[in-house]
């Protein structure tokens, strides 16, 4: 079982001092909108790697190339732009700690704001991640599905493209952000034939074995 703490747009200040955090984590998961030093802070306490997809309230980070010389971003020397050592999955499949991991990040667009997608953009967006890729453990978005625990006011409509991503990739989860609970317990919902979506704003501790579709919710806590 690989352990892993995924977290999403409000910041639990127990989890920097280790409080609430059950054992060591073995990944850390970022869904989106959070500070990126959190996601540092959390990284260096657990001594585990981070991979995140930036959320609407994150900086844009598009352009920037991590090569042998370092970070450039137009042919030109650029600090990290994202949380320190972590690994943006925007767009992309990683393979960290075991998991295999496809990520999209952003949100439906509402304004002129950064990491925000037509449903026409996302739609070729979740084209592009699934095209030939072989099947991810994890699927980590910001944004949920429509219908699947998302909102119904214009930020907080899910994509509808997401069903056929999930449709393709059937991951065991999806890990999603973006909506917040607000005093509520929202519960984990089914996407597809046998994937379950998981909102973890605030945090959610779970156990998964790759490749076999298990997993185990450890501990959660809905919002901050």
């Amino acid at each position: 079982m690989v352990r892993v703490l995924a977290v999403a747009d409000e910041v639990v200040d127990s989890l920097t001092f280790g409080v609430g955090i059950d054992g060591r984590p073995d990944l850390i998961l970022g869904a989106g909108d959070l500070p990126f030093d959190y996601l540092e802070v959390l990284s260096t306490l657990c001594d585990a790697p981070c991979v995140f997809v930036p959320g609407n309230h994150d900086r844009d980070l598009s352009g920037y190339r991590n090569g042998r010389a370092g970070w450039l971003r137009a042919g030109l020397p650029s600090d990290d732009p994202g949380p320190r050592g972590a690994i943006n999955a925007d767009g992309r499949t990683v393979e960290v700690a075991g998991l295999r991991i496809s990520g999209l990040g952003g949100c439906r667009r509402y304004n002129s704001g950064p990491n925000q997608y037509t449903d026409t953009q996302q739609r070729l967006r979740s084209w592009r991640l699934h095209c030939g890729r072989p099947t991810p453990d994890i699927l980590l978005t910001h944004s949920p599905a429509r219908g699947v625990g998302d909102g119904d006011d214009r930020p907080h409509r899910g994509f509808e493209c997401y069903h056929g991503l999930v449709r393709s990739l059937r991951p065991t989860l999806m890990v999603h952000g973006h909506v917040h609970p607000f005093g509520t317990h929202p519960s984990d919902k089914m996407i597809g034939d046998d994937t379950i979506s998981m909102n973890v704003v605030g945090y959610c501790q779970f156990d998964i074995d790759p490749g076999t579709r298990e997993f185990q919710i450890v501990r959660r806590r809905h919002g901050a």
